[in-house]
């Protein structure tokens, strides 16, 4: 019988996953939902992990990609491997786009090595991953390099990448590079919008935030509708049937649809949709309200919506966002107005009250405590 099945050894839990189960339990035997043989079962079969070795796994691995990139920035400031350098980039940028592409693969392929030894070795598995993404971006910035014709449509690279990591997140599966796919498609949306337009400030109408609403609205709604289509969690190794593999990386389609609309919706609520500062120096602030009043629907409708469907992604996105236009909107409308005592004042004793009402919720639904004697 495998370890984690045998009913003498307790389940190991984080600390937090540990207290909110204890809790649950003294609830259930405090409403006699289960009696105090049980309890005692129940919280003998958990117990707090010693350490929390997933996190730390997976801090390490950033604090690794970042000393490799401070270690290339170290290499570059030393003067004979600058001269080193210059001598091998002074090859043509066919070439140096040759180079990395060969990176890339073979980083790949050990990254698909890895994963097919190592299963369980998550982060070690992506952080090779994400090299393997910077070759590509190396690779791409190359091509372009050598097949620039100063039409500035550099778009294309973009959508080239977007394409490249879809791809190969579809195929390991991997969902570190289908969010770099998603950033790379809506870099390349901006960038070609802005190249169709003649790098002016509307498309079709619209300023750039406008677009990003549409474009995260659409990603957004279509990873909702994968997650209703399927399980987030597959067997990497069968999944072979693409929307089986979609359904997987579904989570990430929509928390990136998420953060492009919400973030465009934010700055819109400053700006409007405005793409000339000139002109919106002359605009009064009251007659950009409804764009406030837009983001705040939005918002509400997310935490709405999120309570309808248990969705903690949605809720979070919605209540962060309802208090980020509140308190923009608190900013725009008294920070000229109000002494800057009673400003901070009023600020102060808002979120004191937000903090008093986080903390009820918290201990919403807790057995009740008696005080010490």
């Amino acid at each position: 019988m495998p370890t984690e099945l045998r009913p003498d050894v307790p389940l190991a839990l984080g600390r937090k996953q540990h207290r909110m189960l204890s809790e649950a339990i003294e609830r259930w035997l405090v409403i006699g939902f289960i009696d105090k043989d049980t309890a005692a079962r129940l919280a003998g079969s958990i117990a707090v992990a010693p350490f929390d070795w997933q996190r730390t796994a997976r801090y390490a691995f950033v604090v690794a990609i970042s000393c490799i990139i401070i270690a290339v920035g170290a290499l570059l400031a030393d003067k004979a491997l600058i001269a080193l350098l210059v001598r091998i980039f002074a090859a043509p940028a066919i070439a140096k786009c040759a180079f990395f592409a060969v990176v890339c693969a073979a980083v790949f392929r050990y990254g698909l090595y890895l994963r097919a030894r190592y299963p369980a070795r998550i982060y070690s598995n992506e952080a090779v991953l994400l090299l393997g993404v910077l070759a590509a971006a190396a690779a791409i910035y190359f091509l372009g390099v050598a097949l620039d014709t100063g039409t500035r449509h550099y778009s294309i690279l973009f959508l080239i990448a977007a394409i490249l990591y879809a791809l190969l997140g579809l195929w390991f599966p991997s969902r570190l590079v289908w969010v770099f796919a998603l950033f790379a498609l809506g870099s390349w949306m901006g960038a070609e919008t802005g190249y169709l337009s003649g790098y002016g400030a509307y498309f079709l109408g619209m300023s750039y935030p406008l677009r990003f609403v549409l474009f995260g609205a659409v990603l957004a709604f279509a990873g909702m509708a994968l997650e209703r289509r399927g399980p987030a969690e597959v067997d990497l190794a069968s999944a072979s049937s693409p929307m089986r593999r979609l359904a997987y990386l579904a989570p990430q389609t929509k928390v990136v649809g998420l953060l492009y609309v919400f973030i465009a919706l934010w700055i819109m609520s400053i700006f409007g949709n405005y793409g000339d500062m000139a002109l919106w120096h002359r605009v009064r602030q009251y007659e950009l309200f409804h764009w406030s009043v837009l983001f705040g629907i939005a918002a509400a409708a997310a935490v709405w919506y999120g309570l309808k469907r248990d969705d903690g992604v949605l809720r979070g996105f919605g209540l962060v966002f309802l208090g980020i236009n509140l308190y923009t909107r608190f900013f725009e409308y008294f920070w000229d107005s109000l002494h800057k005592a009673v400003f901070f004042a009023l600020l102060a004793a808002s979120l004191w009250y937000l903090g008093r009402k986080a903390e009820t919720i918290w201990h919403l639904g807790e057995p009740k405590r008696r005080a010490p004697a």
